[in-house]
């Protein structure tokens, strides 16, 4: 029961060994089981920890664990676990995932078109669940799912979404999503910058990178009518002194692309025996 892992960084930035968001990815799970892996995402306590299964349908089957929790989807791992395995199809809990690579950027495809539902708080509430003024909420604020649901938030500007201080109370609130059991918000200003925000055992928490998110923001594009093809470069991950990259593209067939870097930082194994 020795299982070797590799730490990856995903979403960097020019080569910086310590921007992007980190993961664990563990290459050849056979004979864990689920409680081996939630167990396993909860003593690498990074973000996400990935578990490389056989696959009759890709190249691979890949499950992702939080430490409290399995995703069915989620960017920076997909990205990191592709990465690991050369690129090619990917079986997600939310379906068949393609990574391709050119040079040192991997892009994937979203898991599924977007599914959308209003948003019942208004404008004004949710920013002041951000700590912000009134009128920071720039557009129509979506629940947005593409593989993954999330709350995204346009804000008005970038100097916005800096500022933003999440209040507990209120996300959990205005920001609590039923299919995930979690409360979250992705804010987004047109100058590229952009912070997420999630709940978990009681705290606010801010990732470095968040790809499923990124692709969420493609689905808003498309439900709210922005004009195609678009493509746009997200930063992410200042505030928490992780910077990371992003690329979101989304065609005029409404196929929606994230695309960012990743490099191996370190490799072990664990002994379960």
């Amino acid at each position: 029961m020795r299982h070797a892992f590799r730490i990856i960084n995903v979403f960097t930035i020019d080569g910086d060994r310590f921007s992007g968001n980190p993961l664990c990815v563990f290459e050849d799970a056979r004979g864990m089981s689920d409680a081996h892996m939630q167990a396993l995402a909860r003593q690498m306590n990074l973000s996400e920890t990935t578990f490389v299964l056989p696959s009759e349908r890709a190249k691979a089957r890949v499950r992702i664990f939080t430490p409290a929790f399995e995703m069915p989807f989620a960017g920076h791992p997909t990205l990191g676990t592709a990465f690991v395995l050369g690129g090619g199809v990917l079986e997600m809990q939310a379906g068949l995932v393609e990574v391709t690579i050119a040079g040192d950027s991997l892009t994937l495809r979203a898991a599924k078109a977007p599914v959308t539902r209003p948003v019942t708080a208004t404008r004004g509430e949710l920013a002041r669940m951000l700590a912000l003024p009134e009128d920071a909420v720039s557009d129509e604020p979506l629940w947005v799912d593409t593989g993954v649901e999330q709350l995204v938030i346009p804000i008005a500007s970038a100097a916005y979404v800096r500022a933003a201080r999440p209040v507990p109370a209120l996300i959990a609130k205005h920001g609590y999503s039923e299919k995930r059991d979690e409360a979250m918000a992705y804010l987004w200003s047109r100058e590229g910058l952009v912070r997420f925000f999630f709940t978990q055992h009681g705290a606010v928490i801010e990732d470095p990178a968040t790809g499923s998110a990124c692709a969420n923001l493609g689905g808003w594009m498309i439900a709210t009518g922005k004009p195609l093809p678009a493509a746009t470069t997200l930063s992410q991950g200042e505030a928490v002194q992780r910077p990371s990259r992003l690329g979101l593209r989304v065609d005029e067939n409404r196929h929606i692309y994230v695309t960012g870097s990743a490099i191996q930082l370190g490799e072990g194994v664990i002994d379960l025996s």
